[in-house]
This record gives structure tokens, C-alpha cells and sequence, in this order.
């Protein structure tokens, strides 16, 4: 299927690492030029040497803290400036898992607020400098990384990708009628540097090597795998494209079926 992306730009938050990688990547592969943001300048200048040494392409790193109001708007308004537009915004600037895992007693209320400021407010900073642009073009992609913690009760930092659920929505109804979509994905288990940190974690909680509690993962998620981050990056191109242009406000599970919520 052709996407239709090529001559396309996108800005990817947290494109340096992980699946904000994967999807700088993939977005590459099709056409796009992409910018990519996060606050380490020479893991993003690495990440856009790699890129564009593996498929051409142009691929244009860019310095922000989008715990920064200020710090996105200069970003984003760098980004039209030098590209001359801006079709697609992919949201993924966050701490991967959460801040906030502990138990009620243990947890810490201002690394809560922090990951509510950089994943919520974070993304929405970067939705609200993007739409202007998007509108000149009657034509926009905004995508939100979500996670399944948002659909379980198992960690105190879920409360941020169900606030990220509700924020798509609610743009999804106010950007609709300029030709803007807004959708998020939920990610599951998957292979990215983050991912072992988790397994380690987890593995120290419960009295178990990092081994089997990625095991455990596999032998809960009906694919029996974990996920590649090029898989969620392909979903993501997809619902940035005009081949996706019927799908806004919604919110997609990429877990290999692990989750057993039910969503009308």
C-alpha cells in the first residue's frame, strides 16, 4: 500500500531512543522528513547520522523539553521554519513505565506530577504548537504514545496514559473539521533499551531474574512474544497517512493481544 506520505514532515518527540526511533525510522522509509526532539543533543545527533546512513533521507535533530512550554514552541516553530511545514506530530516523550509504580504508602506525589507535566501536559504543549501550522495545511496527524497501564490498575503512573486517552479525544473533536486526526497507541511489551530496566525492576520485586519475568510477559500475551518497536512504528505511519484519514479520538492496543479489557 502506497501511504502517500512522501514530501511529508513529521516531529517526533523522544525520537531519540526506542520506539520514537523505530517510528523516525520507518517515517524515513516512506518518504518524510523528520525531525526528531528530546533533550540529549548527541543522542539525537547519533540517531540522525544512523538514519540517514542506513536509508538517505533527511533527518533533522532538534534540542527540547517539552516540560517546557517555551522550550516546544521555539522547537516547533524551528521545525516549519526550516522545513517549510509541518504535516505530523508523533508524541513520545516520556519516562518509559512511569515515574510511579510503588504502592500508596511508598509513592512519591511529585514524581507523579512529573510524569503527569512531561507525558500529559507534554504532549498536550506539543499538540497545541503543532495545530497551527497543521491548519494551514488543512491536513494533520497527531499521534499519542500511550501505554497499558492506562487500562489496568497495577501502576499509580497509569493515570497519565488514561488522561493521554481522554486529551485525543477531546482534540480529536476541536481539530477535526481543519483535516486533523488525533489518535493514540497503546504499545505493549517491547524490545527497546528501556524494556531490560523494567524486566530488572520487576525481577527485584518479586524475588525472580530479570529471565523469567519477561518470560512471564511472553507467557501472558497470546502472540507468545515480545513486540518489535519497528511493528508499533508501522502503525503509526499508517495512522499518519491520508490512507488513515477516517480514524481520529480512538486509542489502539499494539500488545500482541495482552490485553483482556474488552472497549467498546
Amino acid at each position: 500500500m502506497d501511504l502517500e506520505l512522501r514530501g511529508r514532515v513529521a516531529v517526533v518527540t523522544g525520537g531519540a531512543l526506542g520506539i520514537g526511533r523505530a517510528v523516525a525510522r520507518e517515517l524515513v522509509r516512506e518518504g518524510v522528513t523528520v525531525v526528531i526532539a528530546a533533550r540529549r543533543r548527541h543522542l539525537l545527533e547519533d540517531t540522525a547520522k544512523q538514519i540517514e546512513a542506513e536509508l538517505g533521507g533527511r533527518v533533522v535533530p532538534l534540542v527540547a523539553d517539552t516540560t517546557s512550554t517555551e522550550s516546544v514552541r521555539a522547537m516547533m516553530d524551528e521545525a516549519a521554519g526550516e522545513l517549510g511545514r509541518v504535516d505530523i506530530l508523533v508524541n513520545g516523550a516520556a519516562a518509559p513505565s512511569g515515574l510511579v509504580r510503588n504502592s500508596v504508602d511508598e509513592a512519591d506525589p511529585d514524581l507523579l506530577l512529573t510524569d503527569l507535566n512531561t507525558k500529559v501536559v507534554g504532549y498536550f504543549r506539543c499538540a497545541q504548537a503543532a495545530a497551527p501550522h497543521m491548519r494551514k495545511l488543512g491536513y494533520g496527524r497527531i499521534l499519542n504514545i500511550g501505554g497499558l497501564t492506562g487500562r489496568s490498575s497495577h501502576a499509580l503512573s497509569g493515570m497519565r496514559n488514561l488522561a493521554v486517552v481522554h486529551m485525543t479525544k477531546a482534540l480529536s473533536d476541536q481539530l477535526g473539521p481543519f483535516g486533523i486526526t488525533v489518535n493514540t497507541v497503546h504499545p505493549g511489551v517491547v524490545e527497546t533499551e528501556h524494556i531490560h530496566e523494567l524486566y530488572a525492576k520487576e525481577a527485584v520485586k518479586q524475588g525472580i531474574t530479570p529471565q523469567q519475568v519477561e518470560q512471564n510477559f511472553i507467557d501472558r500475551t497470546p502472540i507468545r512474544r515480545v513486540l518489535t518497536a519497528q511493528e508499533v512504528a508501522r502503525t503509526l505511519c499508517f495512522l499518519a497517512s491520508p490512507q488513515a484519514g477516517g480514524i481520529t479520538g480512538e486509542s489502539l492496543g499494539i500488545d500482541g493481544g495482552l490485553t483482556r479489557g474488552i472497549f467498546l
